[in-house]
């Protein structure tokens, strides 16, 4: 079985995001998604405010296991109730076009700093949109970090 250019597959078969890619956004707020994942995504995806001032992109399907586990939450908690209001209300179903973009809402452009040339990374799950210079800087900051991590965060695994 040939698989060049398929999409890594996590747990359950759902597409393992990689890369970073750097598409630019056009006039009317379009951005082309990575050719590798235009299949994943063409049955729709949800675009919303992320961390660090960056856009998610998840497949329907992952947006959904996102609801779902957010539903069974306790209300009660106010971290909850925060955090939900947050990425609902940003939240923003779209579609790609026949090209293989997605039009991201102009309140959505504004919280990213979104403005012509961006960068796309993979980030499990999800795709992250991010302003070209804000990337940049996060990654120059994380790098010292990032290299320390791994103990922390994936302990006996790397």
């Amino acid at each position: 079985m040939e698989l060049v250019n398929s999409p890594l597959r996590g747990e359950g078969g759902a597409t393992v995001f990689l890369g970073t890619h750097t598409p630019r956004l056009d006039q009317k707020g379009r951005l082309f998604l990575p050719a590798k994942y235009r299949d994943e995504l063409s049955g729709g995806l949800v675009i919303t405010k992320g961390q660090e001032h960056c856009l998610y992109v998840f497949p329907t399907a992952e947006f959904q296991r996102v609801t779902d586990a957010l539903s069974s939450a306790p209300v009660t908690a106010k971290a909850v109730r925060d955090y939900s209001r947050i990425l609902f209300a940003s939240a923003s179903d779209e579609s790609c076009d026949k090209q293989g973009r997605i039009t991201i809402p102009p309140k959505l452009r504004a919280y990213a700093g979104l403005d012509r040339d961006c960068v796309v990374i993979g980030a499990n799950t999800r795709l992250e949109i991010w302003a070209d210079e804000a990337w940049s800087d996060y990654e120059a900051e994380q790098e010292q970090a990032f290299a320390q991590l791994s103990e922390e965060v994936l302990p006996g695994v790397l």
